[in-house]
């Protein structure tokens, strides 16, 4: 004899009967709800509390051009990949590959991921919430027969399944405006993505150029040393026949000692630079690796063209975040007004509920509930007044702050400018001296050889010349860095003036993924 546990067999025509009232549920739902259905999505357009955001107004004028204007005449093609400028692969394949693998821009995309999944759950409490609800329940309990007054045992199962749905009317527009508020943090979060990698760039281009003057140096270095060996062994074949004195074999070794101690500071600084590059790379940081050469003759830059617009200060990433904050602030002051107004929920359900399973879902069990409910803030000391308060004061925060990024943009572009003017004129004296130095070194060489001078003047001359091929190098460094620090502060070369408006915040949500 089999035990069935408890459990209930059913008929297997009554299980059919079952099903066969599942095809009923749809054209009830349909009855039940189409009147709530189309409260909800033939609602007018709601008002939005708060100010429309219509841009940042400064408290100074902005320029139409920089002051610091350059008297190049060819103006630059346009290009994005600024750094491309410098006309060397092996540039281009290092910023590529920090690009690719820099922990720092991986990070601001995961951000943006974060950020964009954020919007996505505060625009969904502008839509109805609609749930499933399944209970099963069979319980033991005792009663009290009022016949015999004695307690009596029953044992009951119950199951039931329902849709409850809620949504909230959106009438002052809070909902909105916090949804508003979401998409300007993303926006904020995607410049902040670009201005890390837009950093990062010209960290890495500048570090570039610094390895580069460093090897530069070092080879300088090193033409001195062998310069030095070669006086030294000079003056003492000179001093081995009589006509000179031990003076000059002295003065020529302190001189070559000098110029060997000057090399393990070079070499330490290259090597302090290759690895601060191997990091950006996202490499294990080390000193050995040296994959790309160092730039022979220096090649001038090309001119910057007159008449820069201060437009083009709209493209730079940090400008566009903090504009896209304070967008968000602005937005905000309509989610706490809004917060002071009466606020309706509106709440149904549908479903079935029965003490047997097979007739759960019968005409006779079905059950449904509409309701709207609302709640008018009435006493609060003043809580939600102040809470607009803050949010105003913070927007009128991100608006000095916007301000403060704006006033500093133009003062990197106008250094960055004015700097660009008098390193390129220090660059063109220092040829003029270093050209004067090898002169003055190839006479004094000449007349120490003819013994019309002492070897302390030939040393003077050669420690004139190589100093000046030193600070020739870091004269050409300088023009150099100073437009990347340029090609930095504007947001890239000097392209076509940018479109103002945002970005499209369908375009930003739909690129990010969850891996950079």
């Amino acid at each position: 004899m089999k035990r069935n546990c408890g459990l209930k067999k059913y008929p297997r025509p009554k299980i059919k009967k079952t099903f066969q009232n599942l095809g009923c549920i749809r054209a009830t739902l349909r009855k039940r709800f189409a009147g709530l259905l189309l409260l909800i999505f033939l609602l007018p357009a709601c008002m939005k509390m708060g100010p429309d955001y219509t841009g940042a107004d400064l408290d100074f004028a902005m320029p139409a051009a920089f002051e610091q204007e350059s008297g190049g005449l060819d103006a630059l093609k346009p290009e994005n990949l600024w750094w491309r400028e410098f006309n060397d692969p092996e540039l281009d394949r290092v910023v590529a590959e920090v690009m690719a693998n820099n922990p720092d821009i991986r990070a601001a995309a995961f951000r943006l991921t974060e950020v964009a999944a954020v919007l996505r759950q505060i625009s969904a409490d502008q839509y109805p919430s609609i749930n499933l609800s399944v209970q099963a329940l069979r319980q033991r309990q005792a009663t009290l027969n009022p016949i015999t007054g004695n307690a009596v045992s029953v044992t009951g199962s119950s199951y039931s399944l329902s849709l409850p749905a809620s949504f909230e009317l959106d009438l002052w527009g809070r909902l909105a405006r916090a949804t508003e508020a979401a998409e300007a943090d993303l926006l904020a979060s995607a410049e902040n993505q670009r201005a890390v990698a837009h950093s990062l760039t010209a960290e890495t281009v500048s570090l570039y150029l610094q390895i580069a003057a460093l090897k530069r140096q070092i080879r300088v270095n090193r033409d001195m040393v062998d310069a030095y060996e070669q006086g030294l062994a000079l003056t003492e074949s000179r001093y081995r026949r009589g006509l000179t004195s031990i003076l000059d074999v002295r003065q020529a070794r302190r001189a070559l000692a000098g110029a060997e101690a000057q090399l393990p500071d070079l070499t330490a600084a290259l090597g302090a630079g290759r690895q601060m590059l191997s990091v950006l790379q996202g490499r294990y940081p080390t000193a050995e690796t040296d994959d790309f050469r160092a730039p022979g003759a220096f090649v001038p830059p090309r001119p910057i063209p007159a008449g820069l617009p201060s437009q083009l200060l709209e493209r730079r990433p940090d400008i566009r975040s903090v504009e896209a904050v304070l967008k968000a602030a602005s937005a905000r002051i309509g989610v706490a007004k809004a917060a002071r107004f009466p606020g309706i929920t509106l709440t149904g359900s549908f479903g079935y509920a029965s003490g047997d399973i097979g007739d759960l879902f019968r005409p006779e069990n079905e059950l449904w509930r509409m309701a709207a409910g609302g709640l008018q803030p009435v006493f609060n000391a003043g809580k939600l007044s102040a809470a607009q308060a803050a949010a105003e004061a913070r927007y009128q925060q991100a608006k000095m702050a916007y301000a403060k990024t704006v006033l500093n943009a133009f003062a990197e572009v106008e250094g960055a400018l004015l700097n660009q003017k008098e390193l390129e004129t220090r660059r063109l004296r220092m040829r003029v001296f270093l050209e004067e130095a090898v002169a003055v070194q190839e006479v004094a060489v000449d007349r120490y050889r003819r013994g019309l001078v002492d070897y302390l003047a030939v040393l003077d001359a050669q420690l004139a010349r190589f100093a000046a091929e030193i600070r020739m190098v870091e004269a050409e460094y300088a023009v150099l860095s100073n437009r990347v620090s340029l090609y930095r502060v504007l947001g890239g070369g000097w392209d076509v003036v940018p479109d103002p408006s945002n970005p499209n915040i369908d375009n930003i949500a739909d690129s990010v993924v969850t891996t950079p």
